[in-house]
């Protein structure tokens, strides 16, 4: 920020030192100054009809944008401000195009199923997802923050969004649970009868790993196949409980 960059230069030209150590004094700007170097960080057709206002260091956003990535996009620039201690986002979304729960659910679901495809973490991630009013919630198990990321970008970027509820749990780091979950794959995935699961890669038997323990999710086209990846689960070394939750295709449980 320019400003923030003038105060911090100014005060090395003037080589004020403090017991042999340079002293920089603080930022810090009146109220209306404060709101006006806000504003400006909403730079952008995206944000020409969100305002901003502080008042003893809160920001408050409101107007409208048309993604719920713009939103959040704004938070996110507003509170880096020196100066704003935290921001209330009171920005509505107003896209023109309304997208129905169940067409927003149906696409988003498609496309978290495919979700980081290409990378190892794939068949060991699996997300749920609810859509009620635009409002997004999301939750399951994911490797990794990097993970987790992604499938949050992807979806604060989908048009319709209006809201989203983060319930994703991120497993610990575990040089152990990696190794589990290579064995695992090995295991199901090497079994003639399951193979095919590897076909496509939005449909493979989802292998949940953390701290040792297991959870299979996904769904099986047999009972014969879901309990041969039992089996083959529990036959891994250094599993300390395997559980099942596969479905078979057609049944009702």
């Amino acid at each position: 920020m320019k400003i923030a960059r003038h105060v911090f230069l100014g005060a090395l030209l003037s080589g004020a030192v403090m017991g042999g150590m340079l002293a920089i004094p603080a930022v810090s700007f009146a109220q209306s100054d404060l709101t006006a170097v806000a504003q400006k960080e909403l730079k952008g057709k995206k944000f020409s009809h969100v305002q901003v206002s502080v008042q003893n260091g809160v920001a408050t956003l409101t107007g409208n944008v048309g993604m719920f990535y713009d939103s959040q996009d704004a938070e996110k620039r507003v509170a880096k401000v020196p100066g704003v201690s935290s921001v209330t986002n009171q920005i509505t979304i107003e896209d023109g195009k309304p997208v129905s729960d169940a067409d927003l659910q149906a696409k988003l679901g498609k496309q978290l199923v495919y979700f980081r495809v290409g990378y190892w973490s794939n068949m060991f991630n699996a997300l749920t997802l609810n859509v009620q009013q635009g409002v997004v919630t999301v939750g399951g198990f994911v490797v990794n923050p990097a993970d987790k990321n992604a499938a949050i970008a992807l979806i604060v970027s989908e048009r319709g969004v209006r809201g989203l509820v983060d319930h994703i749990e991120v497993g610990p780091p575990s040089p152990m649970d990696d190794g589990l979950r290579r064995r695992l794959a090995q295991a199901i995935y090497g079994a003639a009868q399951l193979n095919r699961y590897a076909i496509d890669p939005a449909k493979p038997i989802r292998i949940l790993v953390k701290s040792g323990h297991v959870i299979l999710v996904g769904s099986v086209d047999s009972k014969a196949d879901r309990d041969i990846a039992g089996i083959r689960a529990n036959g891994v070394g250094g599993v300390f409980s395997v559980d099942n939750q596969l479905l078979v295709a057609g049944s009702v449980e």
